[in-house]
């Protein structure tokens, strides 16, 4: 457990974008045999091997060929994307003596904690070299940007009702000098910048600070971007080591909604499974389970009335099954029976998670894939605290616990 959590942590440190998280995963999958695909080609499929293919490189769906007959395919499905603060673009601003970096906030991002940290800044850039035009991932892993808090003496009530403005409170700084930002970014691909020409970026500010163990026992895991590079992880384990057939489909964009090209709303994983099918994709549906697997609320030990008491998922207690009346969650009674006899007979504890009556219900891409594949799904995920925050915390039993399961549950 020890070394899955570890390499875990590994993966989360290496992945600041979901560009970043997809080419980690490509070259795990390649050095065990996957073979790349690409959309605008034809493909031939040969029985016994394993697959994979992009999307906008922020997107990745691998699987093992042929599905099987009686019971289709077990599809694990997760999201590489995570809140942060993304570039404008045009960001470089001056105030008070200082350059700055505009930013927007990327999905439901809690923006506290990213105040006094060291900021590191990643994704990709599209540029010209001559006349021709290229892509790049740059990934600047050393402090270049900081977003002071305002001292408390100039604010007396900040630690009673501070809220923040997204526009002007949250803006990094990064220099007191002149800055060319455009041939700094151009200098991360060659020191020679002189025959390239920024066309546009992606980029997002992260916190430079790595994963940890944590605890007297180091019995909790706190990283950023555990929502939800974690369940991409555990996901491409249980793939790379589960004996029967599986689909793998990371999708970017959940956090936004996931109505993009490459997002769960989109056509990236019907059109996949179609081409896998062919006319037998409403039977493969009909046979095939989707796991969605994105991190769940654990009860917050400072704030329990924010839970139901009795569906509150601890730390270190086992993987929750999300449940929602409305929908909210794609979990039946079916499905829960399926994945719950499979961790009962692994020995692994399961809990179930359902919001308080009074409170509204997140989502995640179960539903939505649901609908668009009308597959049966479950929804399930590692119980986490501080969810969106710029650093997170979950159990180092959960996520070995999901991975066993995900092994397995085919077989049910």
């Amino acid at each position: 457990m020890r070394e899955f959590n570890e390499e875990l942590i590994n993966f989360i440190d290496a992945s600041p974008t979901p560009f970043h998280a997809v080419a980690w995963m490509k070259k795990v999958l390649e050095c065990r045999g996957f073979i790349r695909l690409e959309e605008d080609q034809e493909w031939n499929l040969e029985e016994d091997k394993d697959y994979y293919v992009t999307r906008n490189d922020s997107s990745i769906i691998a699987f093992t060929y042929p599905p099987c007959v009686e019971k289709g395919y077990t599809i694990v499905g997760a999201h590489t994307d995570s809140p942060h603060l993304r570039l404008k673009p045009n960001p470089l601003t001056t105030s008070a003596g200082v350059k700055r970096l505009g930013v927007e906030p990327y999905g439901g991002v809690l923006l506290n904690p990213w105040f006094d940290r060291d900021l590191g800044l990643a994704g990709r850039i599209v540029y010209l070299e001559g006349e021709t035009r290229k892509e790049a991932l740059i990934n600047i892993d050393h402090p270049i940007a900081f977003i002071p808090s305002l001292a408390i003496h100039l604010d007396r009530e900040a630690n009673s009702s501070r809220s923040i403005n997204a526009q002007t409170d949250i803006v990094p700084i990064i220099a007191t000098g002149e800055v060319d930002f455009e041939t700094f970014l151009l200098s991360k691909i060659q020191k020679d910048t002189t025959s390239l020409t920024l066309l546009a970026h992606e980029l997002s500010f992260y916190d430079l600070q790595k994963g940890s163990f944590v605890g007297i026992n180091g019995e909790f895991i706190t990283s950023a971007r555990l929502d939800n590079l974690l369940s991409c992880y555990v996901g491409m384990n249980a793939l790379l080591e589960t004996s029967y057939p599986m689909m793998l489909a990371c999708m970017d964009h959940e956090e936004v909604g996931s109505d993009s090209h490459v997002g769960a709303g989109g056509t990236f994983v019907e059109e996949t499974l179609r081409r896998i099918a062919g006319e037998s994709f409403t039977t493969l549906m009909r046979r095939s389970l989707m796991v969605s697997c994105d991190n769940a609320h654990a009860q917050h030990p400072n704030f329990p009335s924010k839970h139901d008491s009795e569906h509150a998922p601890l730390l270190n207690q086992g993987v929750a099954v999300k449940i929602n009346s409305n929908q909210r969650y794609a979990t039946s009674a079916r499905t829960q029976g399926r994945f719950v006899q499979c961790a009962r007979a692994l020995h692994i504890p399961i809990q179930t998670f359902v919001t308080r009556s009074d409170v509204g219900c997140g989502s995640t891409i179960g539903p939505i894939t649901a609908t668009r594949l009308g597959i049966e799904t479950i929804d399930v995920g590692v119980p986490t605290l501080g969810m969106h925050s710029i650093r997170e915390l979950s159990g180092i039993c959960d996520a070995y616990g999901l991975y066993r399961i995900l092994m397995h549950v085919g077989d049910f």
